[in-house]
């Protein structure tokens, strides 16, 4: 009898599966549209058409997406070395930390190109050290991860409310953010990219110049993971901390380093928000990206590729989702959240839901495609 997670083809494992969740959890958001009255199918083409149809839902998309690249891919790191970077939310806030205290200091003396590594360095730096605390804890003391980066995220939240209330908030300003940054601080726009396309002016979309920082992360990632000596430990620790301890791995070194990566990642995320589109770090800027990049890591499989796409699919779904609510009053912002919420349900928590059956099926039609061997006659 063929186990339930036996190994399936690639094509299976990372594209069929992923396609099947993804599309039960969208029938199941359709049966929820028309419990409220409306047409699904009227629905779906409306969110498709609100992300893809136009050059400014497009750069909104992009937009949206490059923010979830970087926070997926810092879940994704954790994950190759068997934690569960929780913390992504708090990594994020407190690099907007280094990113204001970079662009205040400097945004009045060096144009964008030479601004714009610095406060890269900063939000990887900040973020990372953010994450050091809980990987010491976790290496050297044996806290949960998840309890410990959990935690962080609400001291990072307060830590942020008393800095931009009482120590960088300009004086006389009753709003809790910094002043606006100069124009040395502010990233060029890419809308001119699609612009090219003939997708129409774009006026006022944020899509900037992180979008490419953030696929040469995907990258190096990749890179990281696949092609280093590091990657090749820490994807040996996940798989079996046993093994990793008796080929003679530093547990503590490899969860410290896995650890401050992931950080550093979910750091350089503050960066598309900040320099981007608000032009200043203000209260509760990341907007629950970190967590998002829990769902975007588990359904693109923690693998870069899968990772972009996946980014992609959440930036329809916040971008779609705006034109949905307004094209559809009888959908609220409340709705579009619970369609999120049955995307990352059935993609992330119950994605091995189908697997079994899958599996069944193609044991019973090419039995090498999952690792077993035909039997010959009795």
């Amino acid at each position: 009898m063929s186990a339930p997670y036996a190994k399936l083809p690639a094509w299976v494992d990372y594209g069929l599966i992923p396609l099947i969740n993804l599309a039960v959890a969208f029938i199941v958001a359709g049966l929820v549209v028309l419990l409220v009255g409306e047409n699904p199918f009227r629905a779906a083409a409306i969110l498709v058409e609100g992300a893809f149809g136009r050059g400014q839902g497009i750069a909104f998309t992009l937009y949206y997406a490059t923010t979830f690249i970087f926070s997926g891919l810092s879940v994704a790191v954790a994950f190759h070395c068997g934690l569960f970077n929780i913390g992504g939310e708090g990594q994020g806030y407190i690099a907007g930390l280094g990113i204001a205290i970079a662009c205040l200091a400097l945004d009045s003396i060096l144009p964008w190109w030479a601004l714009f590594p610095i406060a890269i360095a900063a939000a990887a730096l900040f973020g990372a050290l953010w994450a050091l605390i809980p990987a010491w804890l976790q290496a050297k003391r044996g806290s949960h991860i998840v309890i410990t980066t959990i935690m962080f995220n609400f001291i990072a939240a307060s830590v942020m409310v008393y800095m931009l209330v009482d120590v960088i908030k300009p004086p006389g300003s009753m709003a809790p953010q910094t002043r606006l940054f100069l124009e040395g601080a502010q990233l060029p726009r890419l809308n001119w990219l699609i612009e090219m396309f003939g997708l129409g002016r774009i006026r006022s979309a944020p899509f900037n110049i992180s979008f490419i920082l953030a696929l040469a992360m995907a990258w190096l990632v990749w890179l990281l993971i696949w092609r280093t000596r590091l990657g090749y430990e820490m994807r040996t620790y996940g798989f079996s901390p046993k093994a990793a301890r008796y080929a003679g791995i530093s547990e503590t070194r490899i969860i410290i380093v896995a650890m401050m990566i992931s950080g550093a990642l979910a750091g350089m995320m503050a960066l598309n928000p900040t320099m981007g589109d608000q032009h200043n770090v203000a209260l509760d800027f990341v907007s629950g990206a970190g967590f998002v990049g829990i769902a975007v890591a588990l359904m693109g499989r923690s693998h870069p590729v899968g990772i972009i796409l996946a980014a992609l699919l959440f930036g329809m779904l916040y971008q779609g989702g705006a034109e949905l609510s307004f094209e559809m009053p009888n959908i609220s912002r409340d709705m579009i959240v619970i369609i999120q919420g049955l995307v990352i349900l059935f993609a992330g928590a119950l994605e091995h839901m189908f697997r079994p059956a899958i599996q069944t099926l193609f044991a019973s039609f090419s039995p090498r495609s999952v690792g077993m061997t035909e039997g010959k006659g009795a």
